[in-house]
């Protein structure tokens, strides 16, 4: 009865073997978080300067590698910590369904973080070396989020830390490489994209707050109730939207930038499908067009750029 009701769950997760179990374990549809941002920082950069493709790569390459570390630790330490099972959601699901051994995930998470330093041992020789040390707070806080003894993840904190190190410092990274040089439009345009990345953590924690709240976690969901973690997400899309409004009313961003408003659609559908839900797989697909909304605005606000550079040019 039990194998039958496993092979159930998993079938409702249309999960399945091979190739597939590695590629959960990174957390696709996370990993846009990373990946915007660099874009981001980089189009803004090419407004100001020509791009070195290769630090853009190196840049890209070690920040989706961090965060696929990250989801890793999580996997791991949520699992040593007793808080995932074979029927938990949201999760890669290597460990606890399909058996992979705690330590390999780990080891691989320090693999890829070990790829990400060399990677970032170029981009210092080619900008400068202070990128070194940001880049091994990165890190740090990649391995806290889950690890160590007082996780970020568990407390009320980890939206605002996931957002301003993925969002602003990302993409802050990405534009100094290329420019030797932080300007406060950088600073401000990160400022939407941070909304955005925390509204991904905001998510997860909204779907998973009933078992979080079980395991001791302290999150924000936890602590204001499901309906006003509902509404906060639906506030932290309106806000994004309407600073970015602001921006380009200001001249911050270009008129080419409102076509990112496309993306409201899906903002809505993330909000409303997480109105009356309480099972958590109910809750997925409103995860995941949270993601999404994430990477289409991500993506529309850097073809606005690119937009921008070309019109320019051609002038």
């Amino acid at each position: 009865m039990q194998s039958i009701e496993k092979e159930t769950f998993t079938d409702a997760l249309n999960e399945k073997k091979g190739f597939h179990v590695w590629w959960r374990l990174l957390r696709p549809h996370t990993l846009t978080a990373s990946f915007i941002p660099v874009f981001i920082g980089t189009m803004v950069a090419i407004l100001d300067e020509s791009v070195n493709v290769l630090l853009f790569l190196a840049m890209l390459i070690a920040s989706m590698l961090i965060q696929a570390a990250t989801n890793m630790f999580n996997e791991y330490y949520d699992y040593t910590r007793g808080l995932d099972n074979e029927k938990s959601v949201g999760i890669g699901g290597t460990i606890v369904r399909d058996g992979v051994r705690p330590t390999t995930v780990l080891r691989l998470a320090l693999v890829f973080f070990f790829v990400s330093m060399l990677l970032g041992v170029y981009i210092c020789l080619e900008s400068s070396w202070w990128v070194c040390a940001i880049g091994l707070i990165c890190m740090l806080f990649g391995y806290l989020y889950t690890g160590g003894p007082y996780p970020l993840a568990y407390t009320p904190f980890g939206e605002l830390f996931s957002g301003f190190i993925m969002g602003t410092v990302l993409i802050g990274i990405s534009y100094y490489i290329q420019t030797l040089t932080i300007t406060g439009d950088i600073l401000l345009i990160s400022l939407p994209i941070s909304i955005f990345i925390g509204t991904i953590m905001l998510s997860n924690n909204i779907r998973d707050r009933k078992g979080d709240k079980e395991n001791g976690r302290k999150t924000i969901a936890i602590l204001i109730g499901h309906q006003s973690a509902v509404n906060l997400l639906g506030a932290s899309f309106a806000s994004s939207y309407l600073i970015t409004i602001i921006y380009v009313l200001s001249g911050i961003l270009p008129l080419w930038s409102l076509i990112t408003l496309l993306s409201i659609k899906k903002a809505f559908e993330a909000f409303n499908g997480f109105k009356g839900k309480t099972k958590n797989i109910e809750m997925m697909p409103a995860m995941k067009a949270t993601a999404q909304t994430n990477t289409t605005y991500g993506l529309l606000l850097s073809i606005s750029l690119l937009l921008q550079v070309f019109f320019s040019f051609s002038m």
